[in-house]
């Protein structure tokens, strides 16, 4: 008789291995011989070390703890793999994003007034405008110099952050202010986005989502939300800066959810997108030439390059995942990427295509905690999607795209691309 020994659990933990690629391979090994398993979480890039957690790499796991609220918890120690201070804690579990039931449904149905259909819908035509002009600069731009273009830096930056601005009422002088805060706290593994680090006395890097570190964003949210009193008008800022049922605290953090979250969505789908369809040429001819509806094709995109890599749920209880015993306060995170390959759900899941139905990608999540904004994200990618197939006969890139270094946030950085 043969015994085959599993593989060796590998890290997908070091932010730095995601500047070359998802490391699509390693989470077919976690699936197939370590569905949840322990992963190490030592000093990187001078953030401090963790005591570890535990990967879930498999769909039917990843839904199970993003649906079961009561045994995996977002409030005890927040939604990211990286304690926060201890201090900031109860700071941090402000944030509906941090919270469970009941809770987390109160606070999700005061901001669901905000983002109602018929404001969602009245939008498209705002962003088919916004995506037709600045794919027009940037085919000027690649006709007046070498041919080529970055379309993260010309088009796809500047469409997300200028259709959350719209969308929450921003005034355009103050717009450049959203791209500063979702740079530093989304991109704080990597230094291009993040910028210099902030220290505390002992030398230990700043966490970005600290009170002190969000001080500025918060005045600004109230300086707004006093602006829209006295001025309001037709956008989200307007809804919550009238709700009464709203505590100022509570305004800041929408304000700091929806900045953050609201912007980086797009602006990592987007681009991600476009680079998926200039590796596949012919996906791309199909869907320009009609052969392929673009709505199955956005969220066949979405599992192929989804926007957030990770989450993390705090263990509440005791409890057994796929056979391994997770004690209460243990980190359990969920691998979003690695779930949208699982061929135990997916036939073929390394193959694209575009016409894929059904299709239950868990890149806006799942549970409680799915993504408010997923029709607006949707929306918005099935625009500038549909705009760049308009006028770029061929999508072919120009070297190769420089990526975010995170293990959250599944970006670009840089996405040139040849006009011809």
């Amino acid at each position: 008789m043969t015994v085959h020994q599993a593989p060796p659990v590998p890290d997908v933990f070091d932010p730095r291995q995601h500047a070359t690629g998802v490391p699509y391979d390693a989470y077919r090994v976690l699936r197939d011989h370590h569905p949840v398993a322990r992963q190490d979480e030592p000093e990187v890039l001078g953030w401090p070390a963790g005591p570890g957690f535990w990967a879930v790499t498999r769909h039917a796991d990843v839904v199970r703890v993003l649906k079961d609220s009561a045994t995996y918890s977002s409030y005890i120690g927040a939604t990211q793999i990286r304690d926060p201070d201890p201090d900031d804690l109860p700071f941090i579990r402000r944030m509906m994003l941090n919270q469970d039931p009941p809770g987390h449904g109160r606070l999700r149905r005061l901001v669901s007034r905000a983002f109602t259909p018929g404001r969602i819908e009245r939008f498209a035509k705002v962003a088919k405008d916004r995506a037709r002009t600045l794919l027009a600069h940037a085919l000027d731009e690649a006709r007046a110099s070498d041919g080529t273009v970055d379309l993260v830096t010309t088009v796809t930056d500047d469409y997300a952050l200028l259709n959350l601005a719209d969308l929450l009422g921003v005034p355009e002088a103050d717009r450049r202010l959203l791209l500063h805060w979702t740079q530093r706290v989304i991109g704080y593994q990597d230094p291009d986005e993040a910028g210099p680090q902030v220290l505390d006395p002992a030398g230990k890097p700043v966490n970005p989502r600290s009170p002190a570190m969000l001080r500025d964003m918060f005045g600004y949210a109230q300086q707004l939300a006093a602006h829209k009193r006295r001025y309001p008008d037709d956008d989200v800022m307007t809804t919550l800066a009238h709700d009464a049922e709203l505590s100022r605290a509570e305004l800041e953090m929408f304000f700091f959810l929806l900045t953050v979250a609201g912007n980086d969505t797009v602006r990592s789908a987007a681009p991600g997108g476009l680079l998926t369809l200039a590796q596949h040429p012919e996906a791309y001819d199909r869907l320009r030439n009609g052969r392929v509806e673009l709505t199955p094709a956005v969220d066949e995109l979405l599992r192929w390059h989804p926007p957030v890599l990770t989450f993390r749920r705090t263990a509440a209880q005791d409890t057994e995942l796929a056979g391994r015993r997770i004690r209460a306060g243990d980190k359990v995170v969920v691998f979003h990427a690695s779930a949208n390959r699982d061929e135990r759900v997916f036939a073929d899941p390394d193959r694209l295509d575009l016409s894929r139905t059904p299709n239950p990608h868990v890149s806006f999540g799942d549970g409680p905690h799915v993504c408010m904004g997923a029709h607006f994200a949707r929306l918005q990618l099935r625009v500038l999607y549909r705009e760049a197939l308009r006028v770029l006969p061929e999508l072919r890139t120009a070297g190769a795209p420089e990526r975010l270094v995170s293990n959250f946030i599944n970006g670009l950085k840089s996405l040139p691309i040849r006009i011809t």
